[in-house]
Parts: structure tokens; C-alpha cells; sequence
């Protein structure tokens, strides 16, 4: 069994305020360890279940966030060589987790909601449906045939993941209050979660199905304010509907941006 870990930084056991993520803060470093306490924790539950191999995605910012001195020697670390933001995920993989996940943006008391750009963007439709970073991670999988059969992250991801996700293993490592700080559960209860959860999740491959929404599919882009609509309103295939609102027509998941 091939699992491939998706990572995000917002979502992640013991980060508990907006300041945290920010690199030029002194409460970071702890950040980053929290990080890699959970991507491990997933891995050895993976493990546990019947996991044969891992590959580790550094994703929250386009990556540089893992101290790799702490990473499970077990799994391997996708150096994203090819330039593709999904790094090295393809069909070979059975399955894919993401740790350290958020709710979309506008999402009530979820820790640091946002889709993309906290700054930008506002809302995000696939379909018709409003939809978040786990709905698209899930569509790029889905492109490969991979199913998404485990999260974690605060309380109000989870329970995205479980509304997009029938068949899923969800890990809540915390609560939001508002929208920038956060209520954690205890350190080590929350690697015992998403270690527990991670361990269930190999059990659900061949239950779970790949999140597939009907091609081709209509992508709307609801901008925070006009100025950042004007560059993607100029692209070929861009449709400009209002002052903050874009669409286009995608036939492959892989092309989900403006």
C-alpha cells in the first residue's frame, strides 16, 4: 500500500494563533516542530496499518517548512523536482492524507479559514458548489485515480472533510475561537489521533472513491476586491462575470487556478 502525504501548516496540533505561522515570529520554530510531530505520527500510523511506503509532500507555502533532521526515516520526502505543486503523486498511490488542514474560507470559528489567499481571495465554486484547499487537493488526487481517506486540523475541517468525504478518517487536533486563535487539545492526545486515524485510514482503501466532480466543470473565482480580478479577467479562457468575479471552463482537475 503506497500512501502520499499532502501538508499544510494552518491546521497543525498545537499552533494556536495567527502569529505562529508567520516565520518571523519566535513561537515558529515550536510551529515547525508540531509539524513534523504530526507528519510523523501519520506516518507511523500508516505504517502501523499496512502502509509499504510513504512519500511526504512539503506544501504550506509552495514548501521550506520541514525541519528534515526530524522526519521519519521511513518515508521519503517528494523534492518536487518536476515543478508540478503536486510534486511526484501519480496513479501508483493508493491513497492520500493531508495533515495539517484548514476549513475554506468564510467557514464560521475555523482556525485561520481561508482558500489560496487569505488576501484574495473569497470564494471558490467548483460545480456550483463552494468549495476549499481539501476539495482541491481531493480533485488532484482524483485525477489520478487516489482517494483521500484521512485528515487533520481543527475542528471545522474535519467536518468539511466529512461533508465532501463520505468514507474518511478525520484527526481534530483542535478548536477554532473566532478565526485566529485556537483552543488545542493536548500534544500528545493529538499525535495519538491522527496516529490512530492514520492507522484506520489504510483499512478504507478500496471503500473510498476518488473525488471526481463532472468534467468539463465550471471554476467561479469570487475576488476580495476588483484590482485582484483584473489580472486573471485578462487570461484566455477567462470569463469575467463582475468587478470580482471570474469563470472558466476546466476539462482536466489539474487546472484549477486563474
Amino acid at each position: 500500500m503506497r500512501i502520499y502525504i499532502h501538508t499544510d501548516l494552518e491546521g497543525v496540533s498545537g499552533i494556536d494563533s495567527f502569529e505562529m505561522v508567520e516565520k518571523s515570529n519566535p513561537r515558529h520554530e515550536y510551529a515547525i516542530r508540531r509539524l513534523m510531530a504530526d507528519v510523523n505520527a501519520a506516518i507511523d500510523g500508516a505504517f502501523a496499518g499496512g502502509a509499504t511506503h510513504v512519500t511526504v509532500l512539503d506544501s504550506h507555502g509552495g514548501g521550506g517548512n520541514f525541519n528534515l533532521a526530524l522526519l521519519d526515516p521511513r518515508a521519503e520526502l517528494d523534492p518536487k523536482e518536476n515543478g508540478k505543486w503536486w510534486g511526484k503523486l501519480d496513479g501508483s498511490y493508493d491513497a492520500t492524507f493531508f495533515i495539517g488542514a484548514h476549513a475554506m474560507a468564510g467557514t464560521m470559528n475555523a482556525f485561520l479559514d481561508h482558500t489560496q489567499s487569505s488576501l484574495a481571495w473569497y470564494n471558490y465554486w467548483v460545480n456550483g458548489r463552494r468549495m476549499g484547499e481539501l476539495a482541491q487537493w481531493a480533485m488532484v488526487a482524483g485525477h489520478f485515480g487516489v482517494p483521500m481517506v484521512m485528515v487533520s486540523g481543527d475542528e471545522a475541517a474535519c467536518r468539511e472533510a466529512r461533508e465532501f468525504f463520505p468514507v474518511i478518517e478525520c484527526a481534530c487536533v483542535k478548536r477554532g475561537i473566532g478565526r485566529n486563535r485556537a483552543e488545542p487539545v493536548d500534544p500528545e492526545e493529538a499525535l495519538e489521533r491522527i496516529r490512530e486515524a492514520a492507522r484506520r485510514a489504510i483499512s478504507l482503501i478500496g471503500k473510498a472513491k476518488p473525488f471526481t466532480p463532472i468534467l468539463p466543470m465550471e471554476i467561479r473565482l469570487e475576488y476580495t476586491r476588483s484590482d485582484y480580478c483584473d489580472s486573471a479577467a485578462g487570461k484566455p479562457g477567462v470569463e469575467r462575470l463582475d468587478a470580482r468575479t471570474v469563470r472558466k471552463v476546466a476539462s482536466t482537475y489539474l487546472d484549477l487556478f486563474f
